[in-house]
C-alpha cells in the first residue's frame, strides 16, 4: 500500500484496562471506527497513544493489532520513537517487517542538537526501511525545522515523505517549504489541529489529530480545502472551544480525548497509565460539558455517536 496522505491522520489513543493492561477490544473499535470515518491513515503509538508509558513490547502489540484490524483498508503509520537512532531504526525495521505501510518518528528535542546532528538521526533511521518515512517536529524550544532541512533529508534519503509540524505562525514557513521542495514532500500539521484553517491554503496535505473528533475535523478540512469557507469556519467555531482547552495540557488532553472515546462507544474505560494529572471536580465538570457540546455538534452533523 502506498502513502497518499489527504486529509485527517488520526493518532490512536490506548485503551487500558483496571489492572493497567492493555484493552484490545476497544484498540481495535478505534481502528474501525477511523476506517469507517474515512481517514487517510492512522498513526499509533505516538505521544497521543501514550508510547512512553507502553514498554517495547506492548508498543510492538498495539501496532499488530492495528495492523490486523485495518486488514489494508487505510495505511497503518507505525511510531518508532527513541532518543537514540540506533535503537529507532531497530524498532522502524521491526515495525516494516510486522507490515505497516510507513515508519513515523519524533525529532528528540531533550537535548539541544545542533541541525547537523539531527540530519544524522533522521538519516539512519530512514536509511534503516524502505517505506515511507514521517517525521514528526515538536519543539517546546523553539521553531521546528525548516525548508532547508527538509530540502536536505529528501534529497539524501528519498523515502522521507512527510513532516508533521507542530508550531504557531507557520503560514510563511509552509510558503518557503513549497518553494524549496515543491510537492515532493507532505506537511501535515499537530496539536489537535488548532492551525488547520490558516495553514490549508498554503499546503498543509493533512492533519493528525486525536480520534474522538477526527470525523468533524474531517469535515472542517474537506470544507476548507474546498473553499467552502463559511462552513469550514461555522464548523470549526463549534468544536474550538474543546480543542483549546484539551491542549492546555498533554495529559489532560489525554483523559479529555479518552473520556469523549468512553461517550462514543469506542472505549470501556477513560484510564490512563500512571503518572498522569489528578483533575479537580471543577474540571471534571467542565469537561464533562465541553464533551456534551461536542456530542450536540456531532448529532447536528448527522453523524453517527459510535461505529
Amino acid at each position: 500500500m502506498t502513502l497518499q496522505i489527504d486529509g485527517v491522520v488520526p493518532v490512536i489513543p490506548v485503551p487500558f484496562e483496571e489492572d493497567g493492561s492493555i484493552e484490545e477490544f476497544g484498540l481495535r473499535r478505534a481502528v474501525d471506527f477511523v476506517v469507517h470515518r474515512g481517514a487517510a491513515a492512522m498513526c499509533l503509538p505516538a505521544y497521543g497513544s501514550e508510547f512512553y508509558k507502553l514498554s517495547e513490547a506492548e508498543r510492538e502489540s498495539v501496532i499488530a493489532v492495528a495492523i490486523d484490524q485495518s486488514n489494508q483498508r487505510i495505511p497503518v503509520i507505525a511510531q518508532a520513537n527513541h532518543p537514540s537512532s540506533h535503537i529507532a531504526a531497530e524498532l522502524a525495521k521491526r515495525y516494516e517487517r510486522m507490515g505497516a505501510d510507513a515508519v513515523s518518528f519524533a525529532l528528540p528535542r531533550q537535548f539541544g542538537s545542533t541541525e547537523q546532528d539531527l540530519l544524522k538521526y533522521c538519516g539512519h533511521i530512514a536509511d534503516s526501511v524502505s517505506c515511507p518515512i514521517l517525521i514528526q517536529d515538536f519543539n517546546p524550544g523553539g521553531p521546528t525545522v525548516g525548508p532547508d532541512f527538509i530540502a536536505t533529508t529528501r534529497k539524501r534519503h528519498a523515502n522521507i515523505s512527510y513532516f508533521k509540524l507542530e508550531e504557531p505562525m507557520i503560514i510563511d514557513k509552509l510558503v518557503q517549504i513549497r518553494d524549496k521542495v515543491g510537492d515532493r514532500v507532505g506537511i501535515l500539521g499537530g496539536w489537535g489541529g488548532y492551525y488547520m484553517l490558516e495553514s490549508i491554503p498554503f499546503g498543509l496535505c493533512g492533519i493528525m489529530p486525536g480520534v474522538p473528533i477526527c470525523d468533524l475535523l474531517d469535515r472542517v478540512f474537506r470544507a476548507r480545502q474546498s473553499g467552502n469557507d463559511e462552513r469550514a469556519y461555522d464548523l470549526f467555531g463549534s468544536i474550538l472551544p474543546y480543542i483549546a482547552f484539551s491542549l492546555q495540557d498533554f495529559e489532560l488532553f489525554l483523559q479529555i480525548e479518552k473520556r469523549l472515546m468512553v461517550r462514543r462507544g469506542l472505549f470501556l474505560s477513560d484510564r490512563c497509565r500512571p503518572l498522569s494529572r489528578t483533575l479537580s471536580e471543577a474540571v471534571s465538570n467542565y469537561i464533562d460539558n465541553l464533551i456534551d457540546q461536542i456530542i450536540r455538534v456531532i448529532k447536528r452533523e448527522e453523524l453517527s455517536i459510535t461505529l
